[in-house]
């Protein structure tokens, strides 16, 4: 598996309106995240990054939601994703969007929002999709400094392998278009070409069991036992022979 940690240096922007069509690209997740916020429920709510911050999220029946990260005039709380002040198993839901683009070890971030979720829990990712347009943009001299394109694009099968080995059910996963002077998004694209879609999202719930069915082993060495069937028949013998004595 390619390694996903990175010494370069990342600079996540302030707010969508910091890169091109951000209030775009912002409104059509929005859009998307709609039917399912409304399924989520809990008491706690994190929304990591600036990002995360700006998205609509006041359908959700969650009513306590904390804005996360390392600096920005919208966070209640200035902490690194990879260093959560909160106890293990206290978050019901967690919005990472495009959170993993501009993190220098989104696997670190993905176990550290693992372990203040709840069982249960929920975790919501968002971001770019490499083998779309925008994606294959990416390779055009000096364009790499500006965002979006300043940031890490991650493949929706690589994040699913990633959910994957922390044992999340992916409940639903989607990648769409938005075209800048449409506020609905690219309707051909998503309908007929999803795969070329420029913004992905995977919405996974934590699991506490194995998702594979597997038979049970017995422990070699550990006494069995003895079956119940016959307790009560040598019980009556003993007595019966008592009996005759």
């Amino acid at each position: 598996m390619k390694r996903a940690k990175t010494r370069q240096i990342l600079t996540a922007p302030h707010s969508w309106r910091d890169m091109p069509w951000g209030d775009y690209f912002r409104d059509a997740l929005t859009q998307q995240l709609q039917p399912y916020l409304g399924k989520l429920y809990g008491f706690h709510m994190l929304k990591l990054g600036n990002l995360s911050a700006e998205i609509n999220t006041e359908h959700c029946a969650i009513s306590h939601q904390v804005n996360v990260g390392s600096e920005g005039e919208l966070l209640q709380v200035l902490a690194q994703p990879t260093q959560l002040p909160f106890e293990s198993k206290s978050i019901d839901a967690c919005l990472l969007a495009h959170t993993l683009a501009w993190s220098q070890d989104p696997h670190r971030v993905l176990r550290e929002v693992d372990r203040v979720l709840i069982d249960d829990g929920w975790m919501i990712i968002s971001g770019f999709n490499p083998f779309s347009l925008l994606g294959i943009s990416k390779v055009l001299p000096g364009i790499q400094r500006k965002a979006p394109w300043s940031g890490r694009m991650f493949s929706q099968m690589r994040l699913l392998d990633w959910l994957s080995l922390l044992n999340y059910e992916v409940v639903f996963r989607t990648r769409f278009q938005v075209v800048p002077w449409h506020r609905q998004g690219g309707k051909v694209i998503s309908a007929h070409l999803p795969a070329l879609g420029c913004l992905n999202i995977v919405v996974a719930r934590k699991r506490t069991f194995p998702l594979t069915p597997t038979r049970a082993k017995k422990a070699p060495g550990k006494a069995q036992l003895r079956p119940a069937v016959n307790a009560t028949r040598q019980f009556r013998a003993a007595k019966d022979q008592d009996s005759t004595l």
